[in-house]
C-alpha cells in the first residue's frame, strides 16, 4: 500500500473514532440516569369533591379515645379514613378490626413513626412496607394512601411510597389537637371557611372526642357529608 493511502486511512480511521466520541459525550450528557427520570408523585393537600370532607384520623395512640369517635361517627353516617401507624396495628388488631368493621377506611402512616424526610430512600420503603404487611395480616386489605407521619416528607418518601403503590396525602387543615387539648380551638379549627374538599386532621384525643359531634353537624349543615379520603381525592390520576 502507498504511503499517501495509509495516511488517508488512518485519517479517516481518526475521525471515526473522534465522532464516535463525541457522539457518546452526547448520549451520556442529554440521556438521563434511571433515578433522574423517576416521577414523584405530589401529594395531596385536598380532593376534587365538592360534596364531601375528610376527617384523617392519625392513630399511634389515644386507643381509648377510638370507640367513643366510632359511635359519633356512626350516629351521623360518616365514613372517613384511619391513618394507622404499624407498630400501633400490631399491638391493636381488635381495635383495627372495629374501625374496618365500621366502614371506615385504613390509611398507612408507617410503622414506628419516623421523621421521613430524614430517611433515605430504602429506609422510606421499609417503613411504609412493614406498616402494609402489618395491617394485611390483619385486615386482609392492601392499603394504597400514605399519611408520614408529623407530615415530614422529602423526594425519597414520594418516590418510595409512588413505587409501593401508594399516593402521597397530607392535609387542608390541621386541628393541632395532640397539642392543642381545647375543644373550642379543635371544633374552629376544623370548620373555618369550611368547603368541599378538604382534608381535615385529627388525632383520637379526648378534646377531640368533645369536638367530634359539633364539628359533625357543622359539616351536615353545610350541606356536606364526612366521606373516606380516597372518595374525597375522587381523582383518577396514575402514580
Amino acid at each position: 500500500m502507498k504511503l499517501e493511502s495509509i495516511k488517508l486511512l488512518r485519517l479517516v480511521l481518526g475521525n471515526i473514532v473522534i465522532c464516535a466520541t463525541i457522539a457518546a459525550v452526547i448520549a451520556v450528557t442529554v440521556s438521563p440516569r434511571a433515578e433522574d427520570a423517576t416521577v414523584k408523585t405530589e401529594p395531596y393537600y385536598y380532593g376534587k369533591s365538592d360534596s364531601s370532607v375528610s376527617l384523617m384520623v392519625n392513630v399511634y395512640w389515644g386507643t381509648e379515645y377510638i370507640a367513643p369517635m366510632l359511635d359519633i361517627f356512626e350516629r351521623y353516617d360518616a365514613r372517613t379514613t384511619f391513618f394507622v401507624g404499624g407498630s400501633w396495628a400490631v399491638g391493636n388488631s381488635d381495635t383495627l378490626a372495629l374501625i374496618a368493621s365500621k366502614g371506615h377506611g385504613i390509611g398507612n402512616h408507617g410503622f414506628y413513626h419516623k421523621d421521613h424526610k430524614k430517611l433515605n430512600l430504602e429506609y422510606n420503603k421499609k417503613e411504609i412496607a412493614s406498616a402494609h404487611d402489618a395491617v394485611k395480616s390483619i385486615l386482609g386489605i392492601d392499603m394504597n394512601l400514605f399519611a408520614p407521619p408529623s407530615g415530614s416528607f422529602g423526594d425519597n418518601t414520594l418516590e418510595a411510597a409512588s413505587s409501593l403503590g401508594y399516593r402521597t396525602v397530607m392535609w387542608t387543615r390541621d386541628t393541632i389537637d395532640w397539642r392543642d387539648h381545647d375543644e373550642e380551638l379543635i371544633y374552629s379549627r376544623a370548620v373555618k371557611n369550611l368547603k368541599g374538599g378538604d382534608l381535615i386532621l385529627m388525632h383520637p384525643t379526648d378534646s377531640t372526642v368533645k369536638a367530634l359531634e359539633r364539628i359533625l353537624q357543622k359539616i351536615t349543615e353545610a350541606g356536606l357529608t364526612v366521606s373516606p379520603v380516597d372518595e374525597v381525592l375522587n381523582t383518577s390520576d396514575e402514580l
